[in-house]
């Protein structure tokens, strides 16, 4: 992926810079739609992007019409599916397996929390327990009841938790997974849905393993084993080829839980990926990437879409961007990487450091830091000259566009790199209690 670096001394135009440069000022379209696709695929992450393969061709065959205002539509079209879909994830699982917990740590909320799933609850009745994500209400993780009941049939289970409701199934074990569950696994397989078998706990399963063989613990050893006896279960069960994802609540950076983030994404239609990567925890520096990928490939797309307007006529690719509107455009990114108020305070209180200790050595807590670097105004002033040398028309206005277009990316790129710089000392600081 190629990512614009806003602190170089001499500003350069990333190829992705330079396709919106070129969109404005050559307007040779048959060639803006040959480079189209491979200039996109270039920007996306590993796990794909916002744009489905049929809009992409339908971008380029626009492209090649000069029909602007169809490629200003499509893109629209596109990032309105991916900013609006719902996203509906069904976690199935007895009591005392982490179902709740698992879902407590995707929606980023601790112990004792407004909306906290409860813990340790046993299941009494036979209702879906919906609970929503704080920061994306349109994202909702379904606690479902268990499926160890001696007359359970998955026919019936599926109708009354209305099945055709949800984007995927997870169930959850923490130790060995049922008939039942293979069952249900294969019912859902049926009516052409996903399904992910999570056995939780491992962290437990570790630590009894080596308080009791102390000598001769092996970490990898157990984790193998626990892997292989769930697939040898099963396998026993009816589900041929199953796909296991060994997981621990309360460390979710480890074991097999990026992995499974990453299964996800790649498995999502298309524009569901974004919202789903939004909210995924900042657990590693990959994760953080997608996260990067996505909110850049949403800000390149947004001026792509205004440069195909700009020809019908000019439009700015953001109406206005004071300082109010670049605080809140900051303090978005922010929320997006975990870096709201309220998530620096907690990191802060992990780290034992104040918020002008963790203020010290990152850059996006402070819109006045940001807005001191030069290079900015300098890459917009270079694309602007640009265009006004082949095309006439107002430097200034087109030098606001470019403006606008490198501030969201250097807010991203500061934003994601605060993030990776605090997850490091996050898990430096966990691996020294350990």
């Amino acid at each position: 992926m190629l990512s614009p670096e806003v602190h170089e001394d001499v500003p350069q135009l990333t190829s992705m810079d330079q396709f919106i440069s070129d969109f404005l000022v050559e307007k040779n379209f048959q060639q803006l739609a040959t480079n189209f696709v491979p200039h996109y695929t270039t920007l996306v992450s590993k796990v794909g992007g916002i744009i489905s393969p049929e809009n992409l061709g339908r971008i380029q065959a626009a492209l090649k019409e000069a029909n602007l205002k169809d490629v200003a539509d499509i893109i629209e079209e596109s990032l309105k599916a991916a900013e609006n879909a719902p996203l509906d994830v069904a976690v199935i699982g007895e009591s005392g397996t982490g179902k709740s917990s698992f879902i407590n740590a995707l929606r980023g909320v601790s112990y004792e929390e407004e909306g906290f799933a409860g813990v340790g609850v046993v299941e009494t009745t036979m209702k879906k327990t919906p609970y929503q994500h704080p920061k994306y209400p349109n994202v909702t993780f379904w606690d479902l009841p268990g499926t160890g009941t001696p007359n359970f049939h998955p026919h019936e289970y599926l109708e009354m938790v209305e099945f055709a409701t949800y984007d995927f199934f997870i169930i959850i074990s923490s130790s060995r997974f049922t008939l039942n569950d293979a069952l249900l696994a294969q019912n859902i397989k049926e009516i052409g849905k996903k399904f992910y078998f999570v056995r939780t706990k491992v962290d437990n399963d570790l630590y009894n393993e080596k308080k009791s063989k102390p000598t001769s613990f092996k970490r990898e050893g157990v984790l193998q084993r626990i892997r292989d006896n769930c697939l040898a279960n099963l396998s026993h069960i009816g589900v041929p080829e199953p796909c296991i994802f060994l997981v621990s609540n309360f460390d979710l950076d480890d074991f097999d839980f990026p992995i499974l983030e990453e299964t996800l994404l790649n498995e999502l239609p298309v524009h569901k990926r974004y919202t789903f990567v939004l909210l995924l925890p900042n657990l590693s520096d990959a994760s953080i990437e997608m996260k990067r990928a996505f909110l850049k490939e949403k800000i390149w797309l947004d001026a792509l879409k205004s440069s195909a307007l700009s020809f019908i006529p000019f439009m700015a690719c953001f109406n206005g961007f004071d300082l109010p509107q670049q605080e809140k455009c900051l303090n978005l990114y922010r929320s997006h990487f975990g870096l709201d108020e309220n998530s620096v305070k907690g990191i802060a209180e992990k780290l034992s450091m104040s918020l002008e200790d963790i203020k010290s050595f990152t850059k996006s807590l402070t819109i006045q830091f940001l807005m001191q670097d030069d290079s900015i105004a300098d890459k917009a002033m270079k694309c602007a000259e640009c265009y006004c040398s082949v095309n006439g028309g107002l430097p200034s206005t087109l030098f606001q566009f470019f403006k606008i277009y490198f501030l969201h990316l250097k807010f991203i790129n500061t934003v994601a790199d605060d993030a990776k710089i605090l997850l490091h000392k996050t898990l430096k600081s966990l691996s020294l209690r350990r």
